[in-house]
């Protein structure tokens, strides 16, 4: 039997699970960050199953950087945990050959248990912990998270009881702004870097953070600062093509991949335009707010060839254009 202090940390993030309702993104967020604190684990993961791959849709510790990997069914213990929908345990990846041994090499895994994830009886994904010490899995460990994953599956049945497609969409989108998240912008950048290292066209990702929002939060309430963030979203999803991902990341924090973006003059004529699309007042409540927002880019591959790095990048050029900014609404160059 799992411990009693295992037992009131379930049921405390069982209660967190039920307050955070049909968000699922929220609700395997919780969980793997649950799972990591257990277990003892160095890393955690929730990969969902598309097609014949399995994608890192939730991530805490030492699988941070993954989110949105892509991995295949076969020659993976998660894949044989799928088909299985049993619990499985690897003591160490340098002996076991139902693990990809490389994949596991390059993150520094050495031990892991999966177990599935039921969605209506069916198995949809698997939760992850790994370890980069060998045998750090047994039973009780098995005990708790098989707890844990019945919190989870009985979750996601309610976040998606219309149907299994809608699984997919509330893991992969935003609820309030039904734009891409986190995990599918990801999975999508390094999908469109890839590409680029085969030959296609270059690409860009723009990172955009509001500017003002805590001030509209602290004089007129979240409902105004929620009206903003759904406005600004709308304008950003109008002002990009249908060949481009535009996703809020969380917060005031949203994120564009630009593909095929031409030469460096197309691509800052884009970025003027976004720009120009975004700002300017909206209306709430009878008031006249300000809306606008800070930006960074970076171009792959004349910058980096790495999702993450691209990131990194976008990040740091976006924060130097807000500290060059002198307030909402005022002008600012587009790093």
């Amino acid at each position: 039997m799992p411990s009693r202090e295992a037992l009131l940390r379930i049921i405390e993030i069982h209660s967190q699970v039920a307050q955070l309702g049909l968000d699922l993104a929220g609700v395997m967020s919780l969980s793997v960050h649950g799972t990591l604190e257990l277990v003892a684990a160095d890393g955690a993961a929730i990969e969902l199953a598309e097609g014949d791959d399995l994608v890192y849709r939730a991530v805490s510790g030492a699988a941070s950087h993954q989110l949105g990997v892509r991995v295949r069914r076969e020659g993976s213990l998660s894949g044989a945990c799928l088909r299985q929908a049993l619990p499985l345990i690897c003591d160490d990846t340098e002996t076991d050959d139902r693990v990809d041994q490389a994949a596991c090499r390059r993150v520094g895994l050495r031990s892991m248990i999966v177990l599935p994830l039921l969605h209506q009886g069916t198995p949809v994904g698997v939760l992850k912990a790994f370890s980069a010490s060998p045998a750090r899995f047994g039973r009780p460990e098995e005990e708790v998270l098989s707890l844990m994953s019945k919190v989870l599956g009985a979750a996601m049945y309610w976040a998606t009881r219309y149907g299994r497609d809608d699984l997919f969409h509330r893991a992969t989108h935003d609820d309030m702004t039904g734009l891409a998240n986190r995990s599918l912008f990801m999975d999508r950048l390094r999908h469109a870097t890839a590409e680029v290292e085969r030959g296609d066209p270059p690409i860009a990702v723009l990172l955009l953070d509001m500017d003002g929002l805590k001030h509209i939060n602290d004089t007129l309430g979240h409902a105004a600062g929620d009206a903003a963030i759904i406005e600004f979203s709308r304008r950003l999803a109008a002002a990009t093509r249908e060949s481009d991902t535009v996703a809020r990341l969380g917060g005031d924090e949203f994120a564009v991949l630009l593909t095929r973006t031409g030469s460096a003059t197309t691509l800052e004529a884009t970025l003027e335009r976004i720009h120009a699309a975004i700002e300017g007042p909206f209306t709430y409540a009878d008031r006249t707010l300000p809306l606008c927002a800070s930006l960074g880019t970076a171009r792959c591959p004349e910058d980096w060839r790495d999702a993450t790095a691209l990131m990194e990048c976008a990040d740091m050029r976006m924060y130097e254009a807000k500290r060059a900014r002198k307030g909402c609404g005022s002008g600012s160059r587009l790093p």
